[in-house]
């Protein structure tokens, strides 16, 4: 039928190798159409596009497939308005045409779609996404001319499309998201070109759609083409500024890509998402909530960032969420974000450690139940933390335990877990336990702490350990200003029941420490029960620690801590105790060691008293101790020094403290410890005997 309609002359020409026989014959069908059209007869006219389709469109011959497509323009160019109905028929196969092999088919494809497209304007959207399909990939051709054609037919269907009441946005959406994915500069051109298009046509939301396609935008800020980036970063500043206008947005799908946007190893991308994200915990309110976690997440690492600006906006962002007091009513996760942060404390980056630590505290002080609820599972990372290499974070890891310890159940578990990290960790004892330990007597109370962990170490089964921690506690307690108020306590234990009893509890596990013991009997003033102790140390005691520690303790007595002490010498016939058990010191120490020379000038300058009815007379000489103690009264008795009675027993308790008890107590202690030592040096013996043997049966 078709071929009676068109002459076979007319058919030849449009499979020539030449475009103006091809054109010439164009025109004859469109004359032929236009007849067809104006007499109704729509029967012959499907038939010409049939044949136009198999004979020539389908055809393996170039030049006929070129044809064709002239043809069925042409054709459509004819029908004008009675296109509409055979719109179908002759769109597919053009459309079929855009894969073809031969670049100058694809090209006279475009050229083709573009004059049907002006024909039939807004009743070419029904096939809207198959087009839009099509000019995504030959958008990124390989041939300069086909590229050329389509970026034309491109901007013209863009024109319909924003003059059509029929284009449906959400048809569209699956289709653009499924292509927001692809790699190719020229697609991604392409595609950013349509979003922005399409936004800006008032009665097309695109930012309801915008978590269906954000991510696709953000992943081109890492293009390496220099003007994708700066289109896709120009649309999503544009879908910015639209959020903070916008009465109703969907924060909480957007949130989670921006989440995982923020780790991006690009820089731009990550600014880019940490601005979104600081602008979104402005705007979000309740709609984000349940995202406080993830966003926090985010923020976190951003806080150390090495580029300044993403640093900068993630520390005010990270204060905006901090400031907002959400409800776990509301859905606020105190467990994730407890969780989140607790798995930022073991980062690398020490600030956002500091950051995680400020959010732990600022839980537990809006939501100190549920925290504690959990705090089984964070309870070990925070003992850890306590290692951390930054003094900063060390601290503000106290501050958290000190919040947490408030219950007295928790402190008890806090002392507990330290000194058991003590124990396994000798060089965080070394390194950090003096930082630790002053802190904590600063947030929790001195005595509270000293008596808590005295109670733990008087029971301490690794008598090593206690015993070095021991000299720990009781050098931070005779130098360190946070426990001023606790050494001026013990200075009255023989006048103040409150002193006393402070005594008595240290005294329990001081008992660990020889040296310890003197300390505290001389910082107590107990100066007499000092002079005891040192007497009762017998050879296994006086051993190479021993010396050490009891060096450091001559070098304390010329501080100012004990200047009160050292005016005591001024009175030797009043501080007698002070002087046999100072001298006793100096008797313990070696003679050519640098505290022996400190102790023996510091006793030269010790004044002798003449004492007589009426006056006592004064010198300074280097006399010794038997020589001032010579000038005591016959007939008087000391209790302890300061307390000179006449005719006054001897008495083992004063102010309540049974000394005699007391030097049990420490005897039993130190027994305990020498049996230990033997122990040990019997299990090197051996050791080292095992050694040679085996060495010498290799010899042999």
């Amino acid at each position: 039928m078709a071929d009676a309609v068109i002459p076979a002359a007319v058919l030849r020409n449009l499979s020539d190798k030449l475009y103006e026989k091809r054109k010439n014959a164009a025109l004859e069908i469109e004359g032929i159409v236009k007849s067809l059209a104006a007499a109704g007869d729509h029967e012959k006219i499907s038939a010409v596009i049939n044949l136009l389709t198999t004979e020539f469109i389908c055809s393996p011959q170039a030049h006929h497939r070129k044809g064709g497509l002239i043809g069925l323009a042409a054709a459509t160019v004819g029908l004008t308005t009675e296109a509409a109905q055979h719109l179908e028929q002759i769109v597919k196969p053009v459309l079929g045409a855009f894969g073809d092999q031969d670049s100058r088919v694809r090209y006279y494809a475009c050229e083709a779609l573009y004059n049907i497209a002006k024909v039939v304007r807004g009743d070419f959207i029904i096939f809207f996404n198959k087009i839009f399909d099509a000019l995504c990939k030959l958008s990124a051709d390989s041939d300069a001319n086909v590229q050329s054609a389509a970026h034309l037919l491109d901007r013209l269907v863009k024109d319909i499309v924003t003059a059509s009441d029929q284009f449906s946005i959400e048809e569209f959406i699956p289709l653009l998201r499924e292509r927001m994915n692809v790699l190719n500069p020229y697609v991604r051109q392409f595609l950013v070109g349509w979003i922005t298009v399409l936004d800006s046509v008032p009665e097309i939301d695109m930012l309801g759609f915008l978590p269906d396609f954000l991510d696709g935008l953000f992943n081109m800020l890492s293009d390496s083409s220099h003007e994708i980036r700066q289109q896709a970063d120009s649309a999503l500043s544009e879908f910015l500024q639209e959020i903070k206008n916008s009465p109703s947005v969907d924060y909480g799908r957007m949130a989670e890509i921006l989440v995982q946007r923020a780790a991006s190893p690009d820089e731009f991308t990550r600014l880019t998402a940490i601005t979104w994200i600081n602008e979104f915990v402005k705007l979000g309110g309740d709609q984000l909530v349940p995202y406080y976690a993830d966003i926090l997440g985010a923020i976190l690492p951003c806080i150390s960032d090495k580029e300044e600006k993403i640093r900068v906006v993630a520390r005010e962002t990270n204060e905006e969420l901090r400031a907002i007091r959400a409800d776990p009513t509301a859905g606020f996760d105190v467990r994730a974000i407890l969780f989140i942060a607790k798995r930022q404390l073991s980062t690398e980056w020490e600030a956002t450690r500091i950051e995680a630590l400020h959010w732990i505290s600022t839980l537990l002080n809006r939501h100190r139940s549920e925290v504690l609820s959990f705090l089984n599972k964070i309870f070990d990372t925070l003992l850890e933390a306590l290692s951390d290499p930054s003094d900063e974070v060390v601290l503000l890891v106290l501050e958290v335990h000190a919040c947490i310890a408030k219950d007295l159940q928790h402190f008890h578990q806090l002392l507990v877990f330290l000194v058991h990290n003590f124990r396994i960790n000798h060089s965080l004892l070394e390194k950090r336990g003096t930082l630790i330990i002053r802190r904590l007597c600063v947030l929790l109370d001195a005595e509270r702490v000293y008596r808590e962990l005295s109670t733990i170490l008087e029971g301490e089964a690794d008598l090593d350990f206690a015993s070095i921690m021991v000299q720990a506690l009781n050098l931070i307690l005779l130098t360190s200003s946070e426990l001023a108020e606790l050494r001026y306590l013990l200075k009255q234990s023989l006048v103040n029941s409150a002193g006393k009893d402070l005594f008595v509890s240290l005294y329990a596990s001081w008992c660990h420490s020889p040296e310890a013991i003197i300390s505290l009997c001389l910082l107590a003033q107990t100066y007499q029960h000092a002079s005891t102790v040192i007497q009762s140390l017998v050879e296994e005691d006086i051993n190479v620690r021993f010396l050490l520690q009891l060096d450091k303790l001559i070098r304390l007595l010329e501080t100012p801590i004990f200047a009160y002490l050292r005016l005591q010498l001024l009175e030797p016939g009043r501080y007698t105790w002070l002087l046999k058990a100072l001298n006793g010191l100096l008797m313990l120490l070696p003679q050519q060691s640098a505290a022996f020379k400190i102790l023996r000038t510091r006793l030269k300058t010790v004044p002798s008293y003449s004492f007589s009815d009426d006056q006592v007379e004064r010198t300074f000489s280097g006399n010794t101790y038997s020589q001032i103690l010579h000038h005591i009264p016959s007939g008087s008795q000391i209790s302890e020094d300061g307390d000179v009675n006449q005719d006054v027993g001897t008495s083992d308790s004063h102010n309540g403290i049974n000394f005699t008890t007391r030097l049990h107590q420490f005897e039993q202690k130190q027994k305990q410890h020498r049996v230990l030592a033997k122990a040990q040096a019997k299990s090197r013996k051996i050791s080292t005997s095992s050694s040679k043997e085996v060495q010498l049966k290799w010899h042999m």
